[in-house]
């Protein structure tokens, strides 16, 4: 069972509200490029963010917007901001760590909503038939090359708008020597259902 890699930047995901509190009312996000999930693209637009340590400038916006603001970090730039958030699947944010978000026109400080991606494979619905797979399962994943890893919990994600993706953070993709699109190997499967 092969996927390839997708190397997840640091990003955050908004709110409509967020939107408006950072970059003016009735604003829209601008679409910059598309994902490899499809309806999901990078925006043209980037905001700052700041923690009790330190802050980072130009974190891209994806769209499109969200129920709850979302702010997916690598654990090297927890250290840059000073904040220690949990990783933890997507959208799975209560009790999750604080931020201040500041745009063009305004600022917001979100009790939470800061998480290091748990790392996962989107898979379309026909996929996961076909491996034998369900939403929620945990599978290992095997790397090739020179610095060969095997991850361990890596959740599948099952949805009819999937393409079948291996997501990991800068972090874990530098670590196992990893580029976008390059194929690794679904190697055991523990099902947790």
């Amino acid at each position: 069972m092969q996927v390839p890699v997708g190397i997840s930047n640091r990003h955050i995901h908004l709110s409509d509200r967020e939107v408006t509190i950072l970059f003016g009312d009735d604003y829209e996000l601008t679409p910059f490029k598309p994902l490899s999930q499809p309806g999901q693209y990078a925006a043209e637009e980037v905001v700052t963010v700041r923690g009790p340590k330190g802050s980072i400038e130009k974190v891209r916006v994806l769209g499109p917007t969200r129920r709850q603001t979302q702010l997916e970090i690598s654990r090297t730039d927890c250290f840059t901001l000073g904040v220690k958030p949990p990783v933890r699947d997507s959208g799975d944010l209560q009790g999750s760590e604080s931020i201040e978000i500041i745009g063009p026109k305004g600022s917001v400080t979100i009790e939470e909503g800061v998480i290091i991606a748990q790392r996962h494979i989107h898979m379309h619905t026909k996929d996961a038939e076909n491996y034998g797979l369900e939403d929620k399962d945990r599978v290992y994943v095997r790397t090739g090359g020179d610095r060969s890893i095997i991850f361990e919990n890596v959740l599948i994600r099952v949805g009819d708008t999937f393409s079948l993706e291996f997501h990991v953070d800068t972090d874990e993709g530098n670590a196992a020597s990893l580029k976008n699109g390059q194929l690794v190997e679904i190697v055991s499967i523990h099902i947790l259902r």
